[in-house]
C-alpha cells in the first residue's frame, strides 16, 4: 500500500513544479520587439489630427509616395450651382426661325418681282396686293420667332457667326449647354474671364461663357450664365447637376495645387496626409472648392513645401483605423 501512496505523491510534486515554472514563463516580460509591434501606430497631434508612424521599411512596403507642394495663385472665383440644359427647345425655335426666314426670302423676292411687272402693265393689282399680304405675313412670322428665340435665351444665340452649326454641335453632344445659378444676391459686374465646371459624376472640363440668362432661378433667386462645354473629352448628360467657377477680375488667390490622387475622404470630409516626419504622416482636413485641370487649389491647410502623400493615401488610411482600435485582447 505504501509504495502507490508514495508514486501519487511524486506525481503531485513533479506536476506543482512543471505548473510553477509555466506561470514563471507567462509572466516574464515579453521581447521589446513583440511589445512594439502590439504597440499601437496612431496617435493625434496638438491640433487632434491622426497621425500615423510607419517607419523607412513599412513604408517601402506600402509604396507610399510623396510630392512637394509648390506656391501657386488663381484668379478669384464666383461659385454657382446649375445643370446641363437640354437643347431640343433651343433647336426648335431655332428650325422654327430658320423656316419663317426661309418663306419671307420667297415672298419677299415674289412681290419684287410683281411690283416690277406691275410698273409695266404685266401684273393686276389684285396679284399685287396679294403678294404684299403674303411679304407682310412672312415677315412678320420671321420676327415673331427671331424675338422668341431672344426672349427665351438672349440676344448672344443671334450673335453666334453661325447659329445653325452652333445648334448642330448641341444636338450632336459635341457640346454641352450649361446653365449656372449664382446666390441670391450676387452679381458679375463683368463678363467673366474664364469659367470652369464639375459635375457629380466626376467630369470636369473649362466652359466658354455664352451670355447672361434671362431671368433668375425660382429658388435661388440668383442671376443665370450659360456656357458653352466642349463634351468631347468630357460627357455631360441633359440634366446632370454641375458646380461652375467663374472667374473674375481681382486680387489673385495664393495657395497650392493638390493632386486628385492625394485626395481622400472620410468622416464627410476631404483629407490629405501629410509628411510631418520622417516616420509619421498627419491626415489634414482639407476644402475642395476651386478645382483645376490637375487637382484642386486648396487656399488652407497645406502649404508650399508640405510633403503631400499622392501614392498609399488610402492603405495609410487602413492602417490608421485598424490601429485606432488597439492591439487585440488575448
Amino acid at each position: 500500500m505504501k509504495r502507490p501512496v508514495l508514486f501519487v505523491l511524486l506525481v503531485l510534486v513533479f506536476s506543482g513544479v512543471f505548473i510553477t515554472k509555466a506561470r514563471d514563463a507567462d509572466d516574464k516580460p515579453k521581447p521589446a520587439a513583440e511589445a512594439a509591434k502590439q504597440e499601437s501606430r496612431v496617435s493625434r497631434d496638438k491640433d487632434g489630427n491622426a497621425v500615423v508612424k510607419l517607419d523607412a521599411e513599412t513604408q517601402k512596403l506600402l509604396s507610399l509616395k510623396t510630392e512637394t507642394m509648390t506656391a501657386a495663385q488663381l484668379a478669384p472665383e464666383i461659385k454657382g450651382y446649375g445643370h446641363v440644359l437640354d437643347p431640343a427647345p433651343l433647336a426648335a425655335l431655332m428650325t422654327e426661325l430658320a423656316t419663317a426666314d426661309a418663306a419671307y426670302a420667297v415672298s419677299s423676292n415674289e412681290l419684287v418681282r410683281l411690283k416690277n411687272l406691275s410698273t409695266s402693265g404685266n401684273a393686276s393689282a389684285r396679284a399685287l396686293q396679294a403678294a404684299q399680304a403674303a411679304e407682310l405675313h412672312d415677315r412678320l412670322a420671321a420676327q415673331s420667332a427671331r424675338d422668341r428665340l431672344v426672349m427665351t435665351w438672349g440676344k448672344w444665340v443671334l450673335e453666334q457667326p453661325d447659329l445653325s452649326a452652333f445648334i448642330q454641335t448641341l444636338t450632336g453632344l459635341d457640346n454641352a449647354l450649361i446653365r449656372i445659378d449664382l446666390s441670391a444676391g450676387q452679381q458679375l459686374a463683368s463678363q467673366p474671364l474664364g469659367a470652369h465646371v464639375v459635375a457629380l459624376s466626376g467630369s470636369s472640363a473649362e466652359a466658354a461663357f455664352l451670355g447672361r440668362a434671362l431671368g433668375v432661378d425660382p429658388q435661388t433667386q440668383g442671376q443665370g450664365v450659360l456656357l458653352q462645354v466642349k463634351a468631347n473629352d468630357s460627357r455631360f448628360l441633359v440634366g446632370e447637376a454641375v458646380t461652375g467657377f467663374l472667374k473674375t477680375t481681382g486680387e489673385p488667390l495664393s495657395g497650392v495645387i493638390v493632386p486628385r490622387s492625394a485626395v481622400l475622404r472620410t468622416e464627410g470630409a476631404p483629407w490629405v496626409y501629410v509628411q510631418s516626419a520622417d516616420d509619421q504622416f498627419t491626415r489634414k482636413q482639407i476644402a475642395l472648392d476651386h478645382p483645376v485641370e490637375n487637382g484642386w487649389f486648396v487656399t488652407n491647410g497645406i502649404v508650399a513645401g508640405d510633403k503631400v502623400v499622392v501614392t498609399g493615401g488610402q492603405t495609410l488610411l487602413s492602417e490608421e483605423l485598424k490601429n485606432s482600435f488597439g492591439p487585440p485582447s488575448d
